[in-house]
């Protein structure tokens, strides 16, 4: 099956999605925010660079997307037609990458809270708010 986009149209919507400051992300950090938690962004001397970092809870918090992280059992993680072999190796790839940070960060202490995009929707998104806070609670000082 040929891709419906010729190449420069492809490269383009490629180019278009982003690996920071994504709409869940920005939609957890505000409920944070209104909820009285402050937190660092993109703290880059941790494993994985984690979206969002409370130090005061020793907690970390990545917002995947569901396709990017393969996601499994997820309406919104379709493994594509073309290309299969590149996009399941390049997935694989992002789960382990994945596993091995989430292992390193809570080897140095830290907890950490992997949120999937499809999490932030409908139904799921006020019981999966509720967990964040839960978490955080559970982890004061």
């Amino acid at each position: 099956m040929a891709d419906v986009h010729d190449k420069l149209t492809r490269s383009y919507n490629m180019s278009q999605i982003k690996s920071k400051n994504t709409k869940p992300e920005i939609f957890v950090r505000k409920f944070l925010f209104a909820n009285g938690y402050r937190f660092k962004l993109h703290e880059s001397k941790l494993p994985g660079t984690p979206d969002i970092v409370l130090p005061k809870y020793r907690t970390v918090i990545f917002i995947h997307g569901c396709f990017w992280h393969g996601h499994d059992n997820c309406p919104f993680f379709v493994m594509p037609k073309t290309r299969t072999k590149f996009w399941f190796d390049k997935i694989q790839s992002n789960k382990n990458r994945d596993e091995k940070n989430l292992l390193a960060l809570r080897n140095e202490g830290w907890n950490v809270l992997s949120i999937f995009e499809c999490e932030l929707k409908g139904l799921k998104k006020a019981e999966t708010l509720s967990n964040i806070l839960l978490h955080l609670k559970k982890n004061t000082g």
